[in-house]
């Protein structure tokens, strides 16, 4: 294995927009992993039209990557690592007479302003209109990346600086509160030419398990972007809870422990038949970014429109550990699988903490587990405040 810098992590606010995502033989094949500890960077390079800065601004911390899980991948014939910059987990160079393509990856938290602003930032970094919801979903194609199934966009147009040809193949992964961006950008007859391989790289994809949770630190979200609810826009977050620091609950016999994801202090999976559904919890400082973004960033999950403060306000609360906890129920499609789908959510404020809890799935199972669900929040026993 070798080890690639990594300089995006566990905070990811200033990568939000950045979608604008060798061998000594032929038949070599290497396998790659990144290192989410190594924090070498690359100088920044010239801005073009559309894209992000490769570096923090000015005055802004480096973030934090202490809970980004290591990315195992198969690098391609041809395509060369490139430094990172504080934006990618992954960077490569593709070229061949002349012709370049590069290739970036980038995990963004919460749902990053939603796939159709993000799919259609791609669109207008080669000269094309913004396409409706309903119109995107027929573009996209199936593709498989990490032994799961996301979503492929084959966008050709100009670029903006030149006028040439230009073309972006870029496929998106959700995962648990995670965004995956992986996207291929350059000259359009080599990006063409080399859709295969950039298929074949998702397909050989692979994520090791999270050593320790992490927080998010959504402050330093670009002006340009479209907003990303849930986001806290004052101060970072803390590290969330260690191993020794966990909670402890009651958990129902028929939940299955899960394997956690970025962002996740304990994850459980509830089969039913064909049915399914997950209880993800997590943790972040303070009022977590606050409730009334949370919440909306729940109800974006499954398609609903947001809130207002008043809304919030008319909620119903359950008691849980000496507090009044905000319940939160919403139905919808999910905007992963396009399928109809329920959450029942808890969000609890504890010692300078907010806890997140989360059951999200099959309808009929959601319903059925609903109660258990508030008994399990119930029955958490928390680590005493330092």
């Amino acid at each position: 294995m070798k080890s690639f810098a990594s300089s995006c992590a566990g905070q990811f606010a200033c990568v939000l927009a950045a979608f604008a995502l060798a061998g000594c033989g032929r038949n070599d094949v290497k396998v790659y992993q990144i290192d989410a500890n190594d924090t070498t960077t690359a100088p920044p390079p010239a801005a073009t039209p559309g894209a992000m800065p490769a570096t923090m601004p000015d005055g802004l911390a480096a973030p934090d990557n202490s809970g980004l899980p290591k990315l195992k991948y198969t690098l391609p014939d041809g395509w060369k690592e490139k430094p990172l910059t504080q934006m990618r987990v992954a960077s490569f160079d593709v070229s061949e007479i002349g012709r370049k393509a590069d290739v970036s990856v980038i995990p963004l938290g919460g749902n990053a302003g939603g796939d159709a602003a993000n799919i259609n930032r791609w669109r207008g970094q080669v000269g094309q209109a913004p396409l409706d919801e309903a119109a995107l979903k027929q573009s996209a194609e199936l593709v498989a990346i990490a032994g799961q199934t996301g979503d492929l966009y084959d966008i050709a147009g100009t670029s903006p600086g030149s006028g040439d040809a230009a073309r972006i193949v870029g496929a998106m992964l959700h995962g648990d509160d995670t965004v995956w961006y992986f996207k291929m950008t350059g000259d359009a007859e080599l990006v063409e030419k080399q859709k295969a391989n950039f298929i074949a790289f998702l397909k050989s994809v692979s994520f090791d398990k999270v050593a320790a949770p992490a927080t998010l630190d959504m402050s330093q979200l670009p002006p340009s972007h479209p907003p990303i609810p849930g986001m806290d826009t004052a101060a970072p977050a803390a590290p969330a809870a260690d191993a020794a620091g966990k909670p402890t609950w009651t958990v129902p016999a028929d939940w299955k422990e899960g394997q956690l994801a970025q962002f996740l202090v304990a994850k459980f999976v509830i089969q039913n038949g064909d049915a399914s559904a997950a209880v993800n919890v997590s943790q972040l400082s303070g009022d977590g970014g606050g409730l009334l973004p949370n919440i909306n960033r729940w109800r974006g999950q499954l398609g609903q429109p947001a809130l207002t403060e008043d809304d919030a306000a008319k909620l119903p609360t359950i008691d849980a550990s000496g507090v009044k906890a905000t319940l939160v129920q919403i139905n919808g499609t999910d905007a992963r699988s396009g399928q109809p789908a329920s959450l029942v959510g808890v969000v609890l404020p504890l010692n300078g903490q907010t806890w997140f809890y989360k059951l999200m799935g099959d309808a009929s199972v959601v319903t059925q587990q609903k109660d258990a669900f508030t008994a399990f929040v119930q029955s958490a026993k928390y680590p005493a405040a330092q």
